[in-house]
């Protein structure tokens, strides 16, 4: 593995860490401000990737897969990191602090807006990520050094595309309990 793949998986690790660390200093050490700064660090996480990213092209890198999946993983964590958060925030509170109502399994027209609104986060994912793509490609300026930009690009156009579809497909056939 590249030093950009090993970048992705510590800040996803770093992700999660944050926010165990943000809900269990919220939760249990009950320090809601000091809880609420450490979930914030979490957009800290993907400007470091980010910037590292740059770096390691700037320096003159072909563009790899990793390279792609940096300007993905930035996407999405902007695009569902609050709902992220909420998810482990609600699964937290119900599961270790035993507070709170049991996050329940949505079904039927419930489940399909829901579904309908996680495609809506995942256009603004790639919107962004699109933009981080076509940018690096943009600034590298040579064909042969973005390939795998162009790819991932391409799969995750193909990949936005199929989500909807699924979406539509949970207004036609609901989702049953």
């Amino acid at each position: 593995m590249n030093f950009i793949a090993w970048m992705i998986v510590a800040c996803e690790i770093g992700f999660w860490v944050v926010i165990v660390l943000g809900l269990y200093t919220r939760y249990v050490l009950k320090k809601d401000k000091l809880g609420l700064f450490l979930l914030a660090l979490t957009p800290v996480i993907d400007l470091l990737l980010l910037l590292m990213t740059g770096f390691d092209l700037y320096r003159g890198a072909t563009a790899t897969t990793a390279h792609a999946v940096a300007a993905v993983y930035i996407g999405v964590s902007i695009g569902f990191g609050k709902s992220m958060i909420e998810w482990a925030d609600n699964r937290f509170r119900y599961y270790i602090t035993k507070e709170g109502s049991k996050p329940t399994k949505r079904t039927g027209h419930e489940h399909s807006v829901h579904y309908m609104k996680g495609w809506g986060r995942h256009v603004l994912s790639y919107v962004i990520g699109a933009g981080l793509l076509l940018g690096m490609i943009f600034f590298i300026d040579e064909t042969s050094r973005t390939e795998a930009l162009r790819n991932v690009l391409r799969i995750w156009t193909v990949a936005l595309g199929m989500d909807f579809l699924i979406a539509m497909t949970y207004f036609v056939w609901p989702r049953k309990g």
